[in-house]
């Protein structure tokens, strides 16, 4: 297919990295090439100090640790609120590092205490490791709130790609188990929907970065089995959820040529038709991991609007 791609993405395109995602082979040369893709990710020098830490949190039940990293802006005064950041990577490859810019300027822009979590990776750990390291990492986050300044009434989940769909998941388990309570959730392009049937998943073969095929791969891995079947959790796939009442208020993005888009415009509508405030933002021109082109004005106006959506999202009442 051709896509009418923002022009400003257009000469980034051969630059970008090429993602094919068939079987594990596949997914370790996508390792190796994370150092590559963090090449291309933009540096960030905050304008504020931050303290940035690397740690380990109890992790689930008969299960290992959770390596984590933990932002602190060092000059805050008292309380601030929280956010649990759940990085992408089609639940197959990503790290700390690969998104580190990113929360970087999370911490420093809105002052906020950002613990990211370094969840077990499939094939290796399918569901439910990854989805419950996360859970593991919020409920470190809510309980050692006095400890890092974090205001428990003030905390949120975010995540991108993979990371929103494993943000949303942590959502709904989070409102299932009785807590931690989360004032926000912050799902960009997210990875929601096993079966694979929108009108995006369907047709985009070819986009860059993502599509269907390396789609069918991450479900596959993800769930250990072929996806679509009849009882994959909502835990997994959190757009087979039947309720999604009493979740936080939420702020989704999509991007105009993702395979993905469809099912984050309909995890959006049927939030905000199960009564949770929730703003929806598609943006023309783009493709899933444009984004990484930060000099296009589309990728500027994406990254200002998350930040916004934070600051009300988690009630940041300091100004920067």
């Amino acid at each position: 297919m051709s896509y009418d791609v923002d022009p400003e993405l257009l000469p980034w395109l051969d630059m970008l990295p090429q993602l094919a995602l068939r079987d594990r082979e596949s997914v370790l040369a996508a390792r190796d090439q994370q150092s590559h893709m963090q090449e291309l990710m933009p540096t960030y020098e905050p304008a504020n100090p931050v303290d940035v830490r690397d740690t380990t949190v109890p992790g689930p039940s008969d299960a290992p640790d959770v390596p984590v990293r933990v932002y602190s802006p060092a000059n805050r005064q008292g309380l601030v609120p929280g956010l649990l950041y759940i990085h992408g990577g089609g639940f197959v490859v990503g790290d700390l590092d690969m998104f580190h810019a990113q929360v970087l300027r999370f911490a420093d822009e809105l002052g906020v205490v950002i613990v990211s979590v370094d969840y077990r990776l499939a094939p290796d750990h399918p569901f439910p490791a990854p989805v419950e390291d996360c859970y593991a990492a919020l409920r470190w986050l809510a309980e050692k709130a006095s400890e890092l300044g974090v205001d428990p009434a003030r905390i949120g989940v975010a995540g991108e790609s993979a990371g929103g769909g494993l943000a949303a998941a942590t959502a709904l388990l989070a409102r299932d188990r009785g807590g931690p309570g989360l004032c926000f959730q912050l799902l960009g392009i997210p990875e929601l929907d096993d079966r694979l049937a929108t009108d995006s998943m369907t047709d985009y073969v070819d986009t860059p970065l993502w599509n269907r095929p390396n789609a069918v791969y991450s479900w596959t891995a993800y769930l250990g089995t072929e996806p679509g079947g009849e009882d994959v959790s909502p835990y997994a796939a959190p757009a087979r959820a039947t309720d999604l009442a009493g979740l936080p208020p939420a702020f989704v993005t999509t991007c105009q040529y993702d395979p993905l888009r469809d099912e984050g415009v309909e995890y959006a509508r049927r939030l905000a038709h199960a009564g949770v405030p929730t703003e929806l933002r598609l943006y023309p021109g783009t493709f899933h991991g444009s984004s990484l082109v930060e000099s296009a004005a589309v990728s500027r106006r994406m990254a200002e609007d998350e930040i916004d959506a934070l600051r009300r999202g988690l009630r940041v009442t300091e100004s920067r």
